[in-house]
């Protein structure tokens, strides 16, 4: 059985809306700054597709196709 990922990274911001990576660290952060989490911890697929409004299975089946 193949486990996907369940958290996100500026890489995958980048392949799924086709802006820069940059723009992918700047979203991450504004999303931590949005659901009240510390520099240190990770995005989930959920809180990025909330926060996105991208829906949740476009960015699962993204994460299954890379995992």
């Amino acid at each position: 059985m193949k486990i996907t990922r369940a958290c996100i990274y500026p890489k995958d911001v980048q392949c799924i809306t086709g802006r820069s990576e940059r723009y992918g660290r700047r979203l991450l952060k504004e999303i931590r700054e949005h659901f009240d989490k510390q520099p240190h911890q990770f995005i989930t697929s959920e809180e990025f597709a909330e926060y996105s409004g991208i829906n949740i299975e476009i960015i699962n089946n993204y994460l299954k196709q890379v995992s």
